[in-house]
């Protein structure tokens, strides 16, 4: 059943009690009024909990659905301005090191000063990279520690 079709047949229901509540009412007369339009209004508010109860464990599982895939979303706090100014900045501080290491060891000194900006620029290419740390992603795209499907 759909919203409107569940609707539909709630309210069909409702105007088959109240008609029976009135029907009732006839047949017993005024001395039962009371409790029967007491009945009928406990019905009736059993029918609003319900509704309400079923909204509000719907917006409950909503929000766990959303809080749930925002939890398993990869996170990267790295942008491409940051990425490129570390390598900028790398670059830059890679003429000093490549004279002082040329300059007091010669090549060797160039290849150490050299292997240690690779290096760093490295590892911080690798630390925005999931797979590196150990999170390898499957095909659907979920990682594979994921529990849940």
């Amino acid at each position: 059943m759909t919203g409107m079709d569940a609707t539909g047949a709630h309210d069909a229901d409702l105007k088959r009690e109240l008609s029976a509540t009135l029907q009732a009412r006839r047949e017993l007369g005024d001395e039962y009024e009371s409790a029967l339009v007491d009945s009928f209004l406990e019905k009736v508010d059993q029918r609003i909990d319900g509704s309400v109860e079923r909204r509000v464990r719907r917006q409950l599982a909503e929000q766990q659905m959303v809080t749930a895939r925002d939890s398993r979303a990869p996170k990267s706090t790295d942008t491409f301005g940051e990425r490129f100014g570390f390598a900028i900045v790398s670059l830059v501080l890679a003429i000093p090191l490549s004279a002082i290491g040329g300059g007091i060891s010669g090549l060797p000194g160039l290849l150490v000063a050299w292997g240690g900006i690779v290096g760093v620029n490295g590892f911080q290419a690798a630390r925005s990279s999931a797979w590196l740390f150990g999170r390898h992603h499957r095909r659907g795209g979920q990682d594979s520690d994921d529990w849940e499907n």
